[in-house]
């Protein structure tokens, strides 16, 4: 005796590709890549910063690592936010009844 098995319940197969990038997870995807698209620009492009104490002493550091730095933080908070489904798994728990 043989048994048929469902598809996942997320296969997105069937989607075109705007309709996937349109997604939630497609829109964060697509917000962290920009962020490190203007990582690479500023790296590329951007100024330094100076810093210059009472002492005399000074200091300089590439603009890049403080874009750099908001980026990590941006995609950190984009991918635990945007790829969470826990709205969802309560959503379902409250239809079944459980």
């Amino acid at each position: 005796m043989s048994t048929l098995s469902h598809p996942p319940g997320n296969a997105v197969e069937g989607q075109s590709w705007s309709a996937q990038l349109l997604s939630r997870e497609g829109l964060v995807v697509l917000a962290i890549g920009v962020m490190w698209l203007a990582v690479a620009v500023t790296a590329v492009w951007g100024g330094d910063m100076f810093f210059s104490g009472n002492d005399g002493n000074s200091s300089t550091l590439p603009s890049a690592v403080a874009v750099a730095l908001f980026a990590f933080l941006g995609s950190w908070a984009g991918f635990k936010h945007g790829f969470s489904h826990h709205g969802k798994d309560e959503a379902n728990r409250r239809e079944d009844g459980s």
